[in-house]
C-alpha cells in the first residue's frame, strides 16, 4: 500500500466540479500565513487570496519557507467583495462560541455530504477569520454555508494555520479538491457568482432606501438578511439579470415621481 492511501477515493466517488480557493481576512501572524500556504499546497490547493492584510506581516509571509510557488502566486486585496466576487460558492468558518448567530453551523464532517446534496460547480472560497477576531457577522453575511470543526468547548478556536489543514484535508479527503482545476465558463442557468448577486443587493438597498423601507436602528442587521437571502434563493444568471432588470425599472420609475436621478445613470 502507498504511502497516504488513505486520501485515495473510491472509484464510485464522482470528483466534485469545484475550483476552491482559500481566502484569509485580516491575517495577523506571517507564521499563520506560511502555514497556510504549506496546508495548501499539501493538498492539491494553489489559489490563496488575503483581504486587507497588514502590509509588513504580508511581506514576512510572502518570504516564508515552504510552499513557494502558493505565496508567490498568492494576491492582496482591499475588500471581501474582491477575493469572493466571482466565486459560486462562498463558505464561511467560526467556532460561533462568542457571537450570536441567527443560522445554523454545518459540523465540518457534515459538509461533504452537504457539497454532495448541492452538487455545486465553478469557482468555491473557504473564508479564515484573523486570530484575534474571526469572521465579523458582516463577512458571514457573504457565506452560503457555515462551517464548524468540532471542537472541545473549553477551547473552541484553533490555530489558522491548523483550521485550514484540517479543512483542506476534509476536502481531499471528500474528493472534493481536483487534480487539475475545471474549466470555468459562464451559462446563463449557472448559479450566480457573488459579485452579480452584490449588484443585484445595492440596487435593491437604493429601492428600499428609497421607499422608506430602512430604518436606521435595524438598517445593518436587515441588509445582512437580505444579503444572505439573495444567496439562499441560489439565483442562476439568467435569474439574476431578470431582478436586476425588475430593480432597476422599478428606480427609474421612483426617480421619475420623485425627479430624482437614479444611480445607474449618473
Amino acid at each position: 500500500m502507498k504511502r497516504h492511501a488513505f486520501l485515495i477515493q473510491s472509484p464510485m466517488m464522482k470528483p466534485l466540479n469545484l475550483d476552491w480557493r482559500i481566502v484569509l481576512v485580516r491575517p495577523r501572524n506571517p507564521l499563520n500565513v506560511g502555514a497556510v500556504a504549506r496546508a495548501m499546497a499539501n493538498f492539491g490547493m494553489r489559489d490563496l487570496v488575503v483581504v486587507a492584510p497588514y502590509e509588513p506581516v504580508w511581506q514576512e509571509a510572502r518570504s516564508a519557507v515552504g510552499a513557494e510557488a502558493v505565496l508567490q502566486s498568492a494576491r492582496a486585496v482591499p475588500s471581501l467583495l474582491e477575493a469572493v466576487g466571482d466565486c459560486m460558492l462562498v463558505v464561511g468558518t467560526t467556532a460561533g462560541s462568542r457571537r450570536s448567530l441567527d443560522r445554523d453551523l454545518l459540523p465540518l464532517s457534515d459538509f461533504p455530504a452537504w457539497l454532495r446534496r448541492r452538487q455545486p460547480r465553478g469557482r468555491a472560497a473557504f473564508l479564515f477569520g484573523s486570530e484575534k477576531t474571526g469572521l465579523s457577522n458582516e463577512h458571514l453575511s457573504y457565506c452560503h454555508v457555515l462551517v464548524r470543526i468540532p471542537t472541545a468547548a473549553g477551547c473552541p478556536s484553533m490555530n489558522l494555520g491548523q483550521a485550514v489543514a484540517v479543512c483542506t484535508y476534509e476536502l481531499a479527503r471528500a474528493g472534493a479538491i481536483p487534480s487539475r482545476p475545471p474549466r470555468l465558463t459562464v451559462h446563463r442557468a449557472d448559479p450566480a457568482s457573488v459579485q452579480p448577486l452584490d449588484h443585484l443587493f445595492e440596487r435593491a438597498v437604493r429601492v428600499l432606501d428609497q421607499v422608506g423601507y430602512l430604518k436606521p436602528k435595524t438598517r445593518k442587521a436587515m441588509l445582512r438578511k437580505l444579503r444572505r437571502l439573495l444567496l439562499e434563493l441560489e439565483l442562476t444568471n439568467q435569474d439574476a439579470r431578470i431582478l436586476g432588470a425588475v430593480l432597476a425599472q422599478i428606480e427609474w420609475g421612483l426617480a421619475r415621481k420623485t425627479g430624482v436621478r437614479s444611480q445607474e445613470s449618473e
